[in-house]
């Protein structure tokens, strides 16, 4: 199933600008997104999907090519990130169902972010592009789904940072919708998320070619960006997969050290899955959303530190928890927490914990352990 990504634009005149969390307006904005399925007469069967921090608009089947994400849009992009969940019969069924998935504000993959041209002096945004935060990326998407002529979801779903996202969707626009299924996520960062994305967030700013974001007209930061990728790799990937992933031999790269050599088939692994990284995403994109990650509390966007008014307004909804036993990116106690708040306010909630030995990633990677309860939590 070939598919194409469509575009929306808003925000060209001041009156119709997204207003910013600090208050500034900020346009225009662009949407990279796709739909899978129909949205039905009574449009009461659209599905909301958010992406991973490195994950795109591309859900399921084939995109050979997204306009505006130049070469970023390689070989690991075409096939939908979640092409074994989403599709005809599959656990988010788009025979029943209208999906929906966005390229985020200050995304790489055709929306308006740091590597798009600010109109107002014909270059790259760069590092004048504005601080954005989850919030932001939420309000950002309003606008579209009234164009789709969505005024409500069937359910709403995101994994990893995705998540969080989906969360702030479903607590600040209770009202739009009814089922909520955030896949290993947590309600705010954590200390160790908070120290895993400044040693990220260090890498690429202290690479020589950052130049306060302003790269474009030059060489880019990649070395930052591969570093921030391994730093990051390793809470993606249980220790157990890196292993069975690694292959036999140490692959030697010359021009990343000066003197140290590789001597283990683990650190050849863990450079290669920062370089191929370099390929496919820009190094301000990754840093913008990195940053807006490092500063989420969803109860703080609320002016408070009470759970139970953060969730007030979700009574009607009901919640699926996902939690993965060999997390490291987003530990079990984080779904426990979020489980607990959610049991305390009142709100209908199933938990389930996946047993895997690959870590974060197994939401991309098992959807056996993960279609069947999707596929119920949508249907009941």
């Amino acid at each position: 199933m070939e598919i194409s990504t469509q575009f929306f634009t808003y925000g060209e005149d001041a009156d119709s600008r997204l207003t910013l969390h600090d208050g500034q307006e900020f346009g225009p904005v662009t949407l990279a997104y796709e739909t899978y399925g129909e949205l039905n007469a009574a449009r009461d069967n659209a599905v909301l999907v958010f992406h991973a921090l490195s994950g795109s608009q591309h859900v399921c089947g084939f995109n050979p090519e997204v306009p505006g994400a130049g070469t970023r849009w390689n070989e690991e992009c075409q096939t939908g990130w979640w092409d074994d969940f989403v599709g005809p019969g599959k656990a988010i069924d788009t025979d029943r169902f209208f999906v929906v998935c966005a390229n985020y504000l200050g995304g790489c993959y055709g929306s308006t972010g740091p590597s798009s041209i600010n109109p107002e002096t014909g270059k790259e945004y760069g590092g004048d592009f504005p601080q954005i935060s989850f919030g932001d990326i939420v309000d950002s998407q309003i606008p579209l789904y009234k164009e789709l002529g969505i005024e409500s979801f069937h359910a709403v779903i995101g994994s990893s940072l995705g998540g969080m996202l989906a969360l702030n969707f479903a607590t600040r626009y209770a009202e739009r919708v009814n089922r909520v299924i955030p896949v290993a996520c947590g309600l705010e960062s954590t200390t160790l998320t908070r120290v895993h994305n400044l040693e990220q967030i260090l890498s690429i700013e202290n690479d020589p070619n950052f130049c306060n974001g302003h790269y474009y007209d030059g060489p880019a930061p990649l070395r930052g960006l591969a570093l921030a990728r391994m730093i990051s790799h390793k809470t993606f990937v249980s220790l157990h997969a890196m292993e069975a992933r690694m292959k036999d031999k140490c692959e030697q790269e010359k021009d990343e050290f000066s003197w140290y050599k590789i001597r283990t088939p683990l650190e050849s692994y863990i450079l290669h899955q920062g370089r191929k990284f370099l390929r496919r995403f820009d190094a301000n994109t990754y840093l913008y959303l990195v940053a807006a990650w490092t500063n989420f509390n969803l109860a703080r966007e609320f002016g408070t530190t009470d759970y139970n008014k953060v969730f007030r307004e979700c009574g009607h909804q009901n919640y699926l928890v996902f939690s993965i036993d060999s997390d490291c990116c987003f530990y079990p106690e984080e779904q426990d927490f979020l489980r607990d708040k959610l049991v305390a306010a009142g709100i209908t909630t199933d938990y389930l914990s996946v047993s895997s030995d690959k870590g974060h990633d197994s939401f991309l990677l098992e959807p056996h352990l993960y279609a069947e309860p999707i596929k119920a939590m949508l249907e009941q």
